[in-house]
């Protein structure tokens, strides 16, 4: 046999045992025949082995469909079957408690098919127990597990049935800029379809530098490139060129983010799926590793000569490890190649602990001892070589056995960001064992103290459990206590003379008041009647029941000591405080050593010798969703520039350590890490960049390409820059005709003043005819001018005016109209600046009224603001006063001396085009509050996203360029909040019509406006997409009508996407033209009357 038949031998081994492991994993069966016939049947196929293996099971007998419902309620946290004992036994859990009565299959099962009280009352003490500690561990209720499981098993269920369309597929936006990258920042990969899984796993290929190279480098065997001579390099070899693509333009495109169309397509026809299904991060890994080992192997093949051929891939990846072990009492050792190390999640608490419980299996006392003829059977693993880049499989899922179905641990799991794999390593095999064994030995009396700190800390017998010295301190509280007398009639017993009637014990006061025929109130003639009078005769005793059962007259208030005498107070107080001393101590003592052992064990591994094997985190590939729906992407560290990169499809963004731990570890709503990928930290050419031999200077963008990927790439930036002159042709054609077309309107305007006012000329009250303006015609913002003289511009001409007669008034001699235009400037920016350091009411925004105001407010430069003043007084709508005329004259004239070099026109046109934006942003949160108050939900909320989308814009440059976005979020908010509850109503009200209506608002409404609240990770917004997706989630667990059972499942995968891409949306709506004045005085009322009708805060 050659070498290269061994090695692929080997791979083939491996292989299947790797498609083994995860069959067993998630059926949960342990046959080694079955899973071998399921794999064969399925030709290699996991899912179809999954559902081949399903299939057997169903052919069992199963338990009565309602005995199965009763026990996998939502409420219920354990799925019991309650068919017979040896399986109740399987769920109950198993620590035991002090006089458990015994069962025959297990010592740890408590019998509750008696009448012992004793039993059912330890047996809802242990659950209690139990539910508590899994609430302690994974930080997930008992309920919360339930819901999420219910809702895995339906939509598993329903999956085949699952319509994903393509309108739902991101789509790019028209204006190429915005797709433009920045310098130097990283490219993304476009979502063609449910292909999050391939972004995040390429990403974290893409950047280990190594890897980059030796795809960009590739080239394929000289004696395929005519004619693939069998099916895998019919396959592969396409795909690598592809792939290579891919990474070429990754590496220098100018686009911001690139498609990845091309190889998707190769590799989807690769698993056999339709376009709606999503893929396993793992699954996907391992044919891509598969794929490249292949491509490596056919070129290393062909180019070695004579040499044992060696493949990158393999190097790079895979490793090997010795597995030592006893098999029915004899000994054995086999080396085994490994690529993506698994690792189970379930019932660890962090990685270190994952690892040790991999490289153990079974009974293993035997292989520390010399018996050769023991039966224990078990193994260990330790490795002999690690890969430089290690990957670890987390296994995040686990087939429940009740549903048939897999279901996700949302556990937390903790890893760190630097792993010392010494104690692995079989060379360090001896050293580990003896750790191990100490630690073993520390972790037994750590569960002895902790066991003993328990009964400090939850004293008592019953389900209700206190801490030892609270019970103490509650027990020297009450021998302290005094008790106070609170009779029911202690407020009328006062002395009386011998013989006296019940009479003589009302007050004066009182008798006075009522008179002598008055009598008593029905409560006091009571009262009086319970009173015992002192006679001398003996009575006899007449049954009055409220007397005999009343309160004993001395009931203390609070509770308290009856009889206790001040010796045994004093002793009783002592030995009190001196338990409660001692038990504290005891408890700190406890405490104090539970904590050192807890330091030792972590310790344990951090002397030098055991930290020579650094491997450095490298990326994380994250999964936000459930078993059967999700989404995928990735936290990559950049050593560059040393921090964090978020991958998630088109976006790439910074990030930080403190939000991988939040999305990574688990247990933070359900998002996890599914797979981690470690570096060698010893090996930095895995991270390196390349250097030019020659210059010695780093390679970057087109320079780190092979000859062919760098004409590819050129001919697509060309491609795009075609594409951006284009746009910018079209762009400044339309701006030509729209210029054009104002100067028509502005033409217009002028031969109409120009006739009225010969018009007016005419007539007797014209003191002098209007000249007419040859000079060229301005083009004034629409909030400058207006045509109208009902509008603003009158408002604005009276401002003027009144600038221009106060500015007179104050000159103590005639000036000349420019001396006169300057003072008027000046007092009508005085006026305005007042206005913009006022501090006002939310409804009174000044900005709304003059765009000087928003420009000082926002520190426009000095040069904007003295054109925008200059153009107010040019108006010619001013009154046609002598006096006015001529200002307006000097003002025009004034524009026209102005210089280009003096001002640029292109920052003038920027400011006021962000004014306009402002005024636009305003109109539409004034319809959409408008809207939500008169409770049209549906209309308001295309008014409301597209005021915040505008407001965001203008608030990046500034904080005064927009309104508060805190306001405009929590209409937002409370919009997609009234729509999702109206929705779910007409879902629940099961008539056809209504719940295709609720659909289609959910669908055509809600749904697309979820990736927007959950972009910028405000915390209120996230709470409410979670609010509206457990509504929904609500009626899983309800029995419904199956064709909305149908709708329903379709319906969800929609809802729980977690993609935080923009989907398909619709256009802004039309926004209606008000004047300033119409504006100013509208948005007033609206926003004054929020605080009439206030919206549903959280």
């Amino acid at each position: 046999m050659t070498v290269e038949q061994n090695v692929l031998q080997q791979h083939s081994q491996k292989h299947q045992q790797t498609l083994l492991n995860q069959l067993r994993e998630v059926t949960g069966t342990t046959d080694v025949q079955l899973l071998q016939q399921a794999l064969q049947v399925s030709h290699g196929d996991l899912a179809e082995a999954v559902a081949f293996l399903t299939e057997k099971k169903a052919k069992v007998p199963q338990q009565d469909e309602a005995t199965y419902y009763q026990t996998t309620q939502v409420g219920n946290d354990r799925y019991i079957s309650v068919g017979s004992q040896a399986d109740t036994s399987e769920y109950l859990p198993h620590p035991a408690l002090p006089g458990a009565g015994p069962s025959q299959g297990d010592t740890n099962v408590i019998d509750l098919t008696g009448d012992d009280k004793d039993d059912l009352q330890r047996a809802i003490a242990l659950s209690l127990e139990e539910s508590s500690r899994a609430f302690r561990e994974t930080g997930i209720t008992d309920e919360e597990q339930a819901i999420s499981r219910v809702l895995e098993a339906s939509i598993a269920e329903n999956k085949a049935s699952l319509k994903r369309t393509h309108t739902e597929v991101w789509s790019d936006s028209p204006n190429p800029h915005d797709r433009k990258r920045l310098e130097n920042c990283p490219v993304g990969l476009k979502n063609v379809g449910n292909t999050c899984w391939f972004s995040a796993v390429i990403q974290s290929l893409f950047n280990l530098l190594e890897f980059q190279r030796l795809v960009l480098h590739y080239s394929p065997p000289a004696r395929v490139q005519d004619l693939p001579r069998n099916q895998k390099e019919h396959r592969n070899l396409p795909f690598m060129q592809e792939l290579r693509n891919l990474f070429s333009l990754m590496v220098g495109s100018k686009r911001k983010y690139v498609d990845p169309s091309c190889a998707v397509e190769i590799l989807k026809d690769a698993f056999k799926s339709s376009e709606s299904q999503q893929q396993d991060v793992s699954e996907f890994t391992h044919k891509l590793l598969d794929w490249l080992e292949d491509a490596f192997q056919m070129k290393a093949e062909e180019d070695r000569e004579g040499e044992k051929p060696k493949n990158p891939m393999v190097e790079l990846f895979y490793g090997r490890f010795l597995a030592v072990g006893v098999l029915e009492g004899k000994k054995f050792e086999n080396t085994e190649m490994f690529g993506q190390y698994p690792l189970q999640v379930n019932g660890f608490k962090d990685l270190h602990e994952c690892l040790e419980a991999a490289m153990i299996e079974g009974e293993i006392e035997s292989l520390h001892s010399s018996a050769e003829n023991s039966a224990k059977s078990g193994q260990e693993h330790w490795f002999t070589e690690l890969p430089p880049v290690l990957t670890f499989e987390l296994s995040r899922f686990e087939f429940n056995q009740a549903l048939g179905r897999p279901e996700k641990i949302h556990s937390k799991l903790e890893f760190p960001s630097m792993l010392y794999m010494d104690r692995y390593m079989d060379r360090n095999r001896e050293i580990t064992r003896i750790k191990r064994e100490e630690i073993r030995r520390l972790k037994e009396h750590l569960t002895l103290l902790q066991q003993r700190l328990e009964r400090y800390l939850s004293y008592g017998s019953g389900p209700k459990r206190f801490p030892l010295a609270d019970v103490l301190q509650y027990a020297m509280e009450f021998t302290s206590s005094k008790p106070v007398c609170t009779s029911p009639v202690g407020d009328f017993e006062t002395s009386a003379p011998s013989g006296g009637t019940t009479g003589q014990l009302l007050p004066a006061s009182s008798t006075a008041e009522q008179g002598p025929s008055s009598t008593p109130p029905e409560g006091l003639a009571l009262a009086l009647a319970l009173t015992p009078a002192p006679s001398t005769q003996q009575r006899v005793p007449i049954h009055k029941p409220f007397t005999q059962s009343r309160l004993p007259p001395d009931l203390p208030m609070h509770p308290a000591p009856r009889h206790i005498t001040e010796e045994e107070l004093r002793v009783l107080e002592g030995c009190l405080h001196r338990w409660r001393s001692e038990v504290e101590n005891d408890t700190r003592d406890l405490q104090g050593s539970i904590s050192r052992i807890h330091r030792t064990i972590e310790l344990m591994y951090s002397d030098k010798s055991m930290m020579q094997v650094p491997y450095r985190l490298h990326a994380v590939l994250v999964h936000e969703g459930q078993a059967n729906a999700g989404h995928y992407w990735a936290y990559i560290y950049d050593p560059h520039q040393r921090c964090w990169m978020k991958y998630n499809d088109i976006s790439v963004t910074k990030s930080s350590w403190e939000e991988l731990v939040r999305d990574s570890f688990g247990g933070y709503r359900n998002a996890s890490a599914y797979c981690l990928m470690y570096i060698n930290d010893k090996k930095p050419f895995l991270i390196e960049e390349e250097f030019n031999k020659e210059t010695g200077q780093m390679l970057s963008g087109l320079d780190k390409l092979p000859p062919d990927l760098k004409a590819y790439v050129k001919e697509d930036n060309g491609l795009f820059d075609k594409e951006m002159e284009e746009w910018n042709t079209l762009q400044a054609r339309k701006a030509q005709q729209e210029k054009l077309a104002l100067a028509v309107a502005n033409a217009a305007t002028a031969v109409v003043a120009e006739t009225t006012a010969t018009t007016t000329s005419s007539q007797p009250m014209s003191t002098e005819p209007s000249t007419p303006d040859n000079s060229a015609p301005q083009q004034d913002p629409e909030y400058m001018e207006q045509p109208s003289p009902t509008d603003y511009s009158r408002h604005l001409q009276e401002d003027t005016e009144r600038a221009i007669s106060k500015a007179a008034a104050e000159q103590q001699e005639e000036r000349s109209p420019e001396g006169l235009l300057t003072a008027a400037i000046k007092v009508e920016y005085t006026r305005l600046l007042r206005f913009a350091q006022e501090d006002t009411a939310p409804g009174s925004d000044y900005r709304l009224q003059h765009v000087i105001v928003y420009f000082i407010q926002n520190q426009a430069p000095k040069k904007i603001l003295e054109r925008t003043l200059l153009m107010q007084f040019a108006d010619r709508n001013l009154g046609f006063n002598e006096r006015c005329k001529s200002i307006m004259k000097v003002a025009r004239a004034k524009l026209d001396l102005i210089k280009p070099e003096e001002i640029n026109m292109e920052e003038y046109e920027m400011w006021h085009q962000d004014y306009r934006n402002f005024r636009e942003t305003t109109i539409f949160l004034m319809i959409g509050l408008e809207l939500f108050q008169k409770k049209s939900f549906v209309e308001a909320l295309m008014y409301l996203i597209y005021s915040y989308q505008y407001n965001r814009e203008l608030l990046v440059k500034g904080l005064y360029r927009g309104h508060d976005d805190e306001l405009i979020g929590l209409y937002r908010r409370e919009c997609l909040l009234k729509l999702n509850e109206n929705a779910a109503g007409m879902f629940e009200s099961g008539e056809e019509p209504e719940v295709s209506n609720g659909l289609s608002i959910m669908n055509e409404l809600v749904v697309p406006c979820i990736p927007l609240l959950l972009v910028h990770d405000i915390e209120k917004d996230l709470l409410s997409v979670e609010d509206m997706r457990n509504r929904w989630c609500s009626y899983l667990g309800q029995e419904m009508e199956p064709n909305l059972q149908e709708k329903l499942t379709d319906f969800l995968p929609k809802l729980l996407d977690c993609s935080t891409e923009i989907k398909s949306f619709h256009d802004p709506p039309k926004l209606p033209t008000y004047s300033t004045l119409e504006l100013v005085d509208r948005y007033s009322r609206v926003i004054s009357s929020l605080s009439r009708v206030p919206a549903d805060g959280r």
